[in-house]
């Protein structure tokens, strides 16, 4: 049977409506941001970003067995951990994820190093997965020295053992026990031959807590092995395997360091992240907004560029490296973001495959909203 006219013209109509919401619903899926693939490292001290602020490293120190470690959007996962050593040395590894600098390694937009005095939080989170099937530690390391060093090895290591499966130890002997952060530990003291290590032990394995980096540092300096003129060079967590540790993971991580009215964690902020993309290649306007209620001085913004993207020259501030896990640091005309004001950059750059945004910015190591 034939369609009347107004039938006819119904059908148009629901046929048009129809066309339009696909073509808005493509509109959107072309648009959105694409969200951040998992990387897998198995290179000895292989590392990726994540979050755009903390780095997920390999760190296969001790062992030439493979090692790989796979990325997620708050953590790491270990995929393969081949091998063993025995487990009156050291361990394989210390696959971890990090807020600071190692080995010259710093994650982006970080306000570490950062002297003890002038730290008047570190605020953190951890949660981790263990197995069975391994020998290993699960490690939250707090790395201390007299200089602001952004490389080699530090003074003193604290290390806070969450969980132990097997016959291991922390460096030294125990020297008693002690209540910190509101519980209660095991307390190690002794040198590896580089360094200085303060262990607390956990009588029961925790997969998951939130305290103050600082309450651990304190320790330190009571206990003569550190200084409040020393420096906070890193944060760490994860894990040191002797044998096999496949499965092991950490599924979320947070860091924050808070230095009161200086460059600190405490900053309240928003970015603009704006584009003009052609085929091969972007620039980038970048606007800051620093919603707290103090100003920021000598800023860093931390942001990871997706894969493919290189910048080829910049404007506003200092950007480095040209890939991967950026920095942006003030120039000396722009150092300082009043409450309520904005400070703003710029960069063009290249890219391959198809274009996408950073997931995510960090101003002086605090998360930054989307403005």
């Amino acid at each position: 049977m034939r369609p009347s006219p107004h039938h006819a013209r119904n059908a148009r109509g629901l046929i048009g409506a129809l066309l339009t919401a696909l073509v808005s619903l493509a509109a959107l899926l072309t648009t959105a941001p694409a969200a951040q693939a998992d990387t897998t490292i198995c290179e000895t001290f292989g590392s990726a970003t994540v979050q755009g602020r903390y780095v997920v490293q390999n760190n296969r120190w001790n062992t030439s067995q493979t090692q790989c470690v796979t990325t997620s959007d708050s953590g790491f996962r270990v995929t393969q951990a081949d091998g063993s050593v025995p487990t009156n040395g050291a361990p394989k590894s210390y696959p971890s994820i990090f807020n600071g600098c190692h080995y010259t390694n710093c994650s982006p937009g970080t306000n570490l190093p950062a002297q003890l005095s002038t730290i008047s939080g570190a605020p953190t989170s951890i949660s981790y997965n263990y197995v069975s099937n391994a020998v290993y530690d699960a490690a939250y390391d707090i790395w201390l020295d007299p200089t602001p060093r952004t490389d080699g090895v530090n003074r003193t290591e604290i290390m806070i053992w969450f969980n132990k499966v097997g016959s291991v130890q922390p460096v030294g002997s125990q020297v008693g026990t002690a209540t910190v952060a509101g519980r209660q530990w095991q307390v190690w003291s002794g040198n590896n031959g580089t360094n200085d290590v303060l262990s607390f032990v956990a009588p029961s394995a925790i997969s998951s807590w939130n305290f103050d980096v600082m309450d651990f540092a304190r320790q330190a300096v009571s206990r003569g092995l550190a200084q409040n003129s020393w420096y906070l060079t890193s944060i760490q967590a994860g894990f040191e395997p002797w044998q096999n540790g496949a499965g092991l993971a950490v599924t979320s991580f947070s860091s924050t360091i808070n230095t009161g009215g200086g460059p600190g964690g405490s900053t309240a902020c928003k970015v603009a992240y704006g584009t003009n993309v052609w085929q091969g290649g972007f620039t980038a306007d970048v606007t800051v907004t620093n919603t707290g209620s103090s100003a920021v001085d000598a800023w860093k913004l931390g942001f990871a560029l997706p894969a493919g993207q290189q910048i080829t020259s910049a404007w506003g501030a200092g950007v480095s490296p040209s890939s991967g896990a950026i920095t942006a640091s003030n120039l000396a005309y722009n150092a300082q973001i009043a409450p309520g004001g904005q400070v703003s950059f710029g960069f063009q750059g290249t890219y391959g495959g198809t274009f996408a945004k950073p997931a995510g910015f960090s101003l002086n190591g605090t998360s930054c909203g989307a403005a």
